[in-house]
């Protein structure tokens, strides 16, 4: 998935407040118009609870 890069990770959770579900940022990545790719990549992280956004970039991009 080499359309996702940080920035637009980061527009994406704009205004979630951690620690924060798996769950709650697809639902904040869709509020803020991310794109499918995004919004794919955070439903299938199989981590439930991230205490911060560094934490859900490591996520996101451990596996490109």
């Amino acid at each position: 998935m080499a359309g996702i890069n940080p920035p637009d990770l980061q527009k994406a959770l704009s205004g979630v407040d951690y620690p924060a579900t798996s769950d709650q940022l697809q639902k904040a990545a869709k509020k803020n118009h991310a794109s499918k790719e995004i919004t794919e990549r955070i439903s299938h992280l199989g981590k439930k609870e991230f205490q911060n956004p560094a934490e859900v970039s490591k996520a996101v991009f451990q596996n490109e």
